[in-house]
């Protein structure tokens, strides 16, 4: 119990006096804002977190480190592209008294490989010619692809397939190449964009000023043949068939397929190349004067882009005339309702005047080949016009087939159906008729813009890589390698004349850095087309062969069919002659374009003019004439002929140039 007396005293308070310094108030732990002190409480604080939200700050805070890396290396890019371009703009070609500079050509004068390619070859160069050279028809061109980005000038400046060698007035930039696709180099994926859609002026191909100080390759005696070759061809169309599609000259007549004077379209450029200037300009006044493209009539897509459309729009790169341009734009334009189906992939078949188009009358297929090998004359369409719907529209179709199925190791189907955008007749594989231009324009469109577009080029190389597995084999007894046919996986030993255009393909792709087995190849088959001619009676190739692949007493390499031999004055053969002269130098191969020249004179030729297919290479006493002059005798067989026995690489230059199916130059794309 408590007292009363101890209740009321009054409570006992006792303190106490503390003094602390400040450094001893630090280190009991007082806040005095300290960095120290924070980087504690921080930590109290981290602590009392828990697990889950521990990690979700962790992984926002790599989000955002990661989100920075990247900002960093693209701005990164970016401005050191800017400075690039700078230091470009800054930079002066070096001077040289009494010399005034030509352009560029796209590629660049080879050296030797850099030690860094590895295996990779180097860019085969031309055949050096032995005397001073001009280019006979086309002007020195600067041509510009159909975009202005300077972001794309920078990737092409720093990726390209093969280390490419720089120009001696340039500084040399480091240049990478990180894709390996069996042998062929490959640079990261670039696509090539579409031309602005505004319209702007075409450009005009420079003139020829620059080179005019320098003496022509005389024209020699074998040029000389085809050029009086060509003038009576051309002889016999003025004087039956002027102004027609095709010449009949045994009957001194013409026959129609779309009444648009084919066999003059298609000559054109040829003419210009020769240097016939007073047929040119004939043939010039016609289309100025007489072709019309409102008519109502149904052409073919395909023969009508890669004949007159790349007709005109290479008339108009060499000779610089605005009047083929605009001729091009309106066929151009004319031939866009094919593009108008369910899968875009284009019908066979349009009316030029009503503005429609439709399948072939029996199916709702088109072929492979006509639906991929319009893309150069489009895209070169839509470059000039600053038009995109041109290069889209078949831009679509290749994006379209790339990622179809049906494939076997490359090798596509022949037909593809317009409505589902399938691939139909599964199985059946070839090289030859209605799917050999797909692959000659893989490639082409590849070198065409600039070798951006790896699509392209990884298709192109996978196909070649099905052809060595599935499709070559060797005949006897001179073991000739030749590129048969798959259907449902058995192997024909057929071949049809227009696989030769192969060769010349190959060369092609090697010439631009692809692996050097290509040419290996492009050689051992052009020895193949040389033999298709010499085997037969007539030294004339037929339209099909067939390969015996078994040794037979008696029998040779080659067995023609009745109904496979006749000859159409076809230019697989002499187009691939002409790549492999232009890269080897090989003597031999004008000598075998030469012999073909010949046997078409001696069992081709018209007297009142012209030259005529034949039904039987078999028999030189009677080839049996078929009463047809087809255009591409002049628009293609002739031309090539010609360049085959030049030695000016500059007439047509391969490195500024690239042919379309129908033997029509279309330039090369330069960086921007």
């Amino acid at each position: 119990m408590y007292s009363a007396a101890a209740a009321a005293s009054p409570p006992r308070r006792d303190f106490i006096s503390v003094t602390l310094s400040p450094e001893e108030a630090v280190g009991a732990g007082g806040y005095n804002n300290s960095k120290a002190w924070r980087r504690r409480s921080c930590w109290r604080k981290w602590k009392q977190l828990s697990r889950l939200q521990r990690s979700v700050i962790l992984f926002l805070f790599a989000f955002l480190a990661v989100c920075g890396v990247i900002s960093y290396t693209t701005m990164g890019e970016t401005w050191k592209s800017l400075t690039n371009k700078s230091l470009d703009d800054q930079r002066t070609e070096p001077e040289v008294p009494g010399l005034k500079l030509a352009n560029p050509a796209v590629l660049p004068a080879p050296r030797k490989a850099d030690t860094n390619l590895g295996d990779y070859p180097e860019l085969s160069p031309q055949k050096q010619p032995k005397l001073p050279h001009i280019r006979r028809g086309p002007p020195n061109l600067q041509i510009k692809p159909p975009w202005r980005d300077g972001r794309l000038k920078t990737q092409h400046d720093t990726n390209k397939i093969l280390e490419e060698p720089v120009q001696p007035d340039k500084e040399e930039k480091t240049e990478k190449s990180v894709i390996s696709w069996r042998g062929a180099v490959i640079e990261p994926d670039q696509s090539t964009e579409p031309p602005s859609s505004k319209m702007k002026e075409p450009e005009k191909p420079s003139s020829m000023e620059a080179e005019s100080q320098k003496e022509p390759v005389p024209i020699n005696e074998r040029q000389m043949a085809v050029i009086e070759a060509f003038r009576h061809a051309w002889k016999g169309y003025k004087d039956f068939a002027w102004g027609h599609d095709e010449l009949k000259p045994l009957s001194k007549s013409y026959s129609e397929w779309f009444g648009l004077g084919l066999t003059l379209i298609d000559a054109l450029d040829t003419m210009w190349i020769l240097g016939l200037k007073e047929e040119f300009e004939e043939a010039r006044k016609w289309v100025a004067d007489d072709l019309v493209f409102d008519k109502n009539v149904d052409v073919n897509l395909f023969e009508s882009t890669i004949r007159i459309l790349g007709g005109l729009l290479s008339t108009y790169h060499l000779s610089g005339d605005s009047l083929f341009l605009e001729k091009a734009k309106d066929i151009g334009n004319r031939l866009m309702p094919a593009f108008n189906t369910p899968s875009k992939v284009p019908y066979s078949d349009v009316n030029i005047g009503r503005g429609t188009a439709h399948p072939p009358r029996w199916t709702s297929d088109s072929t492979v080949a006509e639906v991929t090998s319009i893309q150069l004359e489009f895209r070169e369409l839509s470059r000039l016009t600053g038009d995109e719907k041109f290069q889209k529209a078949v831009d679509d179709v290749m994006k379209h087939v790339h990622t179809l199925s049906g494939k076997n190791d490359g090798l596509v189907p022949m037909f593809i159906n317009t409505n589902s955008g399938q691939f139909t007749h599964l199985g059946v594989y070839t090289l030859g008729a209605r799917a050999d231009s797909y692959y000659e324009y893989l490639l082409k469109q590849w070198i065409q813009g600039g070798k951006k577009e790896n699509e392209l080029l990884e298709d192109y190389v996978r196909a070649i890589e099905g052809v060595k597995k599935h499709l070559l084999q060797r005949s006897q007894p001179k073991k000739l390698t030749f590129v048969g046919e798959l259907a449902h996986g058995h192997f024909s030993a057929k071949m049809d004349h227009l696989v030769c255009f192969l060769p010349g393909t190959l060369a092609l792709g090697a010439h631009n850095g692809l692996t050097a087995d290509h040419m290996n190849l492009a050689e051992a088959l052009i020895e193949t087309c040389h033999q298709m001619y010499v085997q037969v009676e007539t030294g004339l190739s037929p339209e099909i062969v067939h390969f015996n692949l078994h040794a037979q007493k008696g029998h040779k390499d080659v067995e023609i069919k009745p109904a496979d031999r006749h000859n159409l004055l076809r230019p697989e053969t002499v187009e691939s002659l002409f790549y492999m002269y232009r890269f080897t130098g090989d003597k031999k191969y004008q000598d075998w374009g030469w012999e073909i020249l010949q046997n078409f004179n001696k069992y081709t030729r018209v007297a009142t003019g012209g030259y005529t297919s034949i039904n039987n290479v078999q028999n030189p006493s009677n080839p049996e004439p078929r009463d047809k002059m087809e255009s591409f005798f002049l628009g293609e067989t002739l031309k090539y002929m010609f360049l085959l026995f030049s030695d000016d690489i500059d007439l047509i230059n391969l490195d500024k140039y690239v042919f379309n199916t129908e033997a029509h130059p279309l330039p090369i794309w330069m960086p921007a």
